[in-house]
């Protein structure tokens, strides 16, 4: 074959390459509607919060109010109950999140030690309760032997490790150069300065990642906290929303049921203002560790 037949069948073939690309169409008008159908109820959310409620029963899908107002937030901060939520919420944060942090990477570490004793039968144990656990019953039984009801402790404490977040940890550190942690043990250093000096500032992508994982856990804690916290000094800002949307819709219902009004109720609106005051702190603090996620989660989970 001649120089010259090879180059055009060379230029035939990039010319059959560079016809319609109807399937990069498709997929880009699929995945476009995708996001769409994805980003719509967010905007919704944020337009129904600032909208009237004559605008919202025109038009409940709306992504912009014509009229904006504050009445559902000015609702909202008028009660009480939700800067108790708010304080209650970072007291969860401010101890949970080391608590889950330090126990998760210490359990980490542990178990991707080749001589810590024992490990195979702990990490059988840990993987276990993945799939198997207690149940709420044990649970509160516990708690309530341990005089902890009522408490923010009953809501920090029984979760500790999270042990998805934990093999993630443990797969990261074990793909971590061997030889570090050997010379740092050769020149005298102990695990816990390993530990410290070593493998935690070489683990800032994972621990970046599992750090807002666990805040969004702690920040949006609600479940344990509705079983055991029965006072309303210490509810958390979940607990407190929920309560204020639950008793606005109740009241809302009896005072159309009493003219015989068969109408969606404005609730939607107070719920819609509750949802963007639960997520906001959560949003703030994500585009500062967004670039540490993808990086996070891959490393995580390339070693088995």
């Amino acid at each position: 074959m001649t120089g010259e037949t090879r180059q055009t069948k060379i230029s035939g073939y990039r010319a059959k390459k560079k016809g319609p690309p109807f399937f990069e169409i498709t997929i880009g008008a699929v995945l476009t509607l995708w996001a769409v159908l994805i980003v719509f109820p967010f905007f919704n959310v944020i337009a129904v919060s600032f909208a009237t409620e004559k605008e919202y029963l025109l038009a409940p899908y709306m992504f912009f109010p014509l009229k904006p107002t504050l009445e559902n937030y000015i609702k909202l901060v008028n009660d009480s109950r939700i800067f108790i939520g708010y304080r209650t919420t970072l007291i969860f944060l401010i101890i949970g999140l080391p608590y889950n942090m330090g126990l998760t990477m210490c359990t980490a570490y542990a178990l991707s030690r080749p001589s810590f004793p024992g490990k195979k039968f702990f990490m059988y144990y840990i993987v276990f309760t993945m799939y198997f656990s207690g149940g709420i019953i044990p649970l509160y039984l516990w708690i309530r032997d341990l005089h902890l009801t009522d408490t923010i402790w009953s809501v920090i404490l029984p979760y500790g490790v999270n042990t998805f977040y934990m093999l993630i940890m443990r797969n990261y550190i074990m793909g971590l150069p061997a030889s570090i942690a050997e010379s740092a043990r050769m020149d005298g250093a102990g695990e816990l300065h390993i530990l410290a000096r070593i493998i935690l500032p070489l683990s800032k992508p994972i621990l970046a990642t599992f750090g807002l994982f666990f805040a969004v856990d702690r920040w949006n804690e609600w479940y344990t906290a509705m079983i055991f916290i029965k006072s309303q000094k210490i509810m958390p800002l979940q607990l407190v929303l929920r309560t204020i949307t639950i008793s606005t819709q109740a009241a809302k219902t009896m005072a159309l049921g009493a003219v015989g009004i068969d109408t969606a109720l404005f609730s939607r609106g107070l719920k819609a203002a509750a949802v963007i005051v639960t997520m906001a702190p959560i949003m703030f603090a994500y585009p500062f560790l967004q670039r540490y996620f993808v990086k996070g989660i891959a490393l995580g989970a390339v070693k088995s």
